[in-house]
């Protein structure tokens, strides 16, 4: 089996990571919103409002196939960069380390999305609340674990040689 390690770090792992994590953040997101606050359309609008600007969180603007495209392609890309991000931070500490850390590292992702990206996207100040506190802390430990559990060593890769 070939894997790609850069530095000791699994690149295969930390994508797969990134994207379990950003999928199971966005079914969290989507039930959590859809129940909690009646309205799943705001997922998809503060995600396509990164790419397409603050029209897009505007109820006038419809949510069709170009708004969840940009949602979800800002979303994934998102997703697989913090999954390596997660990943070069964690690596080989254990799945305890990766489950805890992440979500520790979800928590800061939050602070730093809600509370300083917001200078530039400010739409997203005043929508923090629980439920994207919980779903950041859900992606990091999901991340964490994830990366841990897919994570193949230099050694192991060396023995199936």
């Amino acid at each position: 089996m070939n894997k790609t390690i850069l530095k000791g770090l699994d690149v295969s792992a930390a994508l797969w990571a990134g994207l379990i994590a950003g999928t199971v953040f966005l079914a969290t997101m989507l039930l959590l919103s859809s129940n909690v606050l009646g309205n799943s359309d705001l997922v998809y609008r503060m995600m396509a409002a990164i790419l397409q600007g603050e029209g897009a969180m505007s109820p006038a603007t419809p949510v069709d196939a170009g708004l969840i495209g940009s949602a979800l392609l800002v979303h994934y890309a998102l997703s697989i960069g913090f999954g390596f991000v997660v990943a070069i931070i964690i690596h080989r500490w254990g799945l305890i380390v990766g489950l805890l850390g992440g979500a520790a590292l979800g928590l800061a992702l939050y602070t730093i999305n809600f509370f300083s990206v917001s200078y530039f996207f400010p739409w997203f100040f005043p929508l923090r609340n629980w439920i994207w506190l919980l779903g950041h802390v859900l992606f990091g430990a999901v991340a964490g674990a994830s990366y841990e559990l897919l994570e193949i060593d230099e050694e192991e890769i060396e023995a199936m040689q």
